[in-house]
């Protein structure tokens, strides 16, 4: 079994823009992002390190991303 792909901040940005995700707004550190249509939200830390997978993981569980769908983006 292959092994989980670590990200950073920008490509997970990108993933959910494309998803449909528009930035809502920004605290400190953490970019909030509202999707209108499934009406969820996705909180991103966007520090200059890569997002652990733990982290990545609930970003995706929250935003209703399967593990599938976001290897196919960053292939």
């Amino acid at each position: 079994m292959a092994k989980f792909p670590v990200v950073n901040s920008k490509k997970l940005i990108k993933l959910l823009q494309s998803l449909g995700f528009a930035l809502d707004h920004s605290t400190g550190s953490h970019f909030i992002f509202y999707n209108p249509e499934s009406k969820k939200r996705a909180v991103v830390p966007c520090h200059n390190k890569d997002i652990p997978k733990g982290t990545v993981m609930s970003i995706l569980s929250e935003a209703g991303i399967s593990k599938e769908d976001f290897k196919k983006f960053l292939t």
